[in-house]
């Protein structure tokens, strides 16, 4: 009797766990990815400004990663490089021929790969998208800065409700453009993608699906309802802390293109604020279409066989070292969010360097699939079980100008023409003291230690600092 009860404990406790894992088989990955969004700027990454309730929910939900790394500092090769594994450029293999071989119904909607914004955006053209990558692709089309509303040119200083006139596709000024109009946002692009990947969830709930939601906020122009505009008044927006001759320090070829310096903006600080206000709008407005889809994702019971992964191709700069846009290798453009949310697997916080390479290598174990050869990305499953695990010493980004060398407390970038930053990101999170001019013994002995770390990354995947 003793035997057979050991037995039937033992079938049940089997076909428990066996009914355990049935149920957080993962079957369908969501991918969410925003545009020039800066992990600086969501409330679950620390900050007490902007309203980002449904990123913060899904958060919750998921291991966040704190020092989550872009490896291209624009969008063309951030989005290149995270598709397909790779530090720089391209392969026959991209995540969404990945699942398309594994059977899965694979479908992007709006910005996946590089769309021009606003042009590809106001033309419903497809940017430099790749069609092995998908079953079915849709693009949300928008007015853009054409939109009728309050437009302002914040570093012109213009105000105007007029449509004639307006920065827009390859002007010069689009970068300060904000529309504040009247309206539900339902004509707006990323309204539109939402629309559109709950639609596509609902005609494929049946079968493995890897759903690419793409949205184009709070890139450039700003453009949202009054609404979002009314909860951050710019007379409220502090600007980021300077200090004197920040400057001074970086390297010619570390400054970012567009400065307060070098740009109309810099006589604005009003419009500084502004350029704030409008950044926590759009990303307020992009949270909320987030959240129109995860709603409907639960709505439909597919909460505990999804995969849900929510980043950015880069982050942004909005005066901090006096530096605008992106497209260099500090902290505010490197640094990304990202949390990944799997059933079965418990939420939290990590600490450790991770790159946007490792996505397609994370994904394909998660859905059981061979991680394919020949990338450079690591699978983040070890962290995602346990917060604690490394699964890499540290980051690479690259622009055109140098390459960037982040790992847990340091920063380090060296420059094609030599020059070098190094900054201590415990005691100096905002690099502002370039410790390369520091010329006490334990720093330099640090900088040399990580120099010979960076060279030997760049060797073991046959990178070169290009002169």
């Amino acid at each position: 009797i003793m035997k057979l009860i050991i037995f039937l404990f033992f079938i049940s406790f089997i076909s428990s766990e066996i009914l355990s894992a049935n149920q957080t088989k993962i079957k369908n990955v969501l991918f969410l990815i925003s545009d020039d969004l800066k992990a600086s700027v969501l409330g679950c990454y620390g900050n007490k400004v902007c309203k980002t309730t449904n990123i913060d929910k899904l958060a919750s939900q998921s291991m966040i990663f704190e020092r989550a790394y872009c490896q291209g500092t624009s969008c063309n090769p951030s989005r290149t490089s995270l598709m397909h594994s790779l530090y720089k450029g391209s392969s026959e293999m991209n995540l969404g021929k990945l699942f398309r071989q594994n059977s899965y119904y694979s479908a992007r909607v709006g910005k996946i790969y590089h769309m021009r914004v606003p042009g590809d955006i106001i033309d419903g053209t497809d940017g430099l998208d790749i069609p092995s990558t998908w079953t079915e692709k849709f693009n949300s089309r928008g007015l853009e800065a054409h939109t009728p509303g309050d437009y302002a040119c914040l570093n012109l200083n213009i105000f105007t409700k007029e449509l004639e006139g307006r920065q827009s596709t390859r002007m010069p000024h689009r970068m300060f453009v904000t529309v504040s109009y009247d309206g539900d946002g339902s004509d707006q692009p990323d309204h539109k993608t939402a629309t559109k990947i709950v639609e596509l969830m609902r005609e494929h709930k049946d079968e493995p699906f890897f759903l690419a939601a793409g949205f184009v906020r709070p890139h450039y122009p700003m453009v949202q309802p009054k609404q979002y505009f009314d909860q951050y008044p710019h007379n409220e927006i502090k600007l980021p802390d300077h200090i004197p001759n920040d400057l001074k320090d970086i390297p010619k070829l570390g400054l970012a293109r567009t400065r307060s310096a070098t740009n109309k903006i810099g006589e604005f600080p009003e419009n500084q604020k502004r350029m704030w206000s409008a950044y926590y709008a759009s990303t307020q407005f992009m949270d909320e279409q987030v959240g129109r889809i995860l709603d409907e994702l639960d709505n439909l019971g597919l909460r505990e066989s999804t995969a849900i992964v929510f980043t950015s191709d880069h982050g942004y700069h909005l005066g901090e070292h006096t530096f605008w846009q992106k497209s260099n290798l500090h902290e505010e453009v490197i640094r990304v969010p990202l949390m990944i949310s799997v059933p079965g697997m418990k939420p939290g916080r990590s600490r450790s360097v991770v790159e946007l390479v490792d996505l397609m290598p994370t994904l394909s174990e998660i859905c059981g699939f061979d991680i394919p050869k020949k990338i450079h990305g690591k699978s983040l499953v070890p962290i995602l079980k346990d917060s604690s695990k490394t699964v890499k010493d540290g980051a690479l980004s690259f622009d055109n100008n140098g390459i960037s060398y982040r790992i847990p407390d340091w920063s380090y970038i060296k420059y094609k023409d030599g020059k070098e930053e190094f900054y201590n990101m415990i005691k100096d999170p905002n690099q502002f003291n370039n410790l390369v001019y520091l010329k006490d013994p334990l720093t330099m002995n640090k900088l040399s230690e990580i120099r010979i770390l960076f060279e030997k990354r760049l060797k073991k995947f046959g990178l070169k600092l290009r002169k």
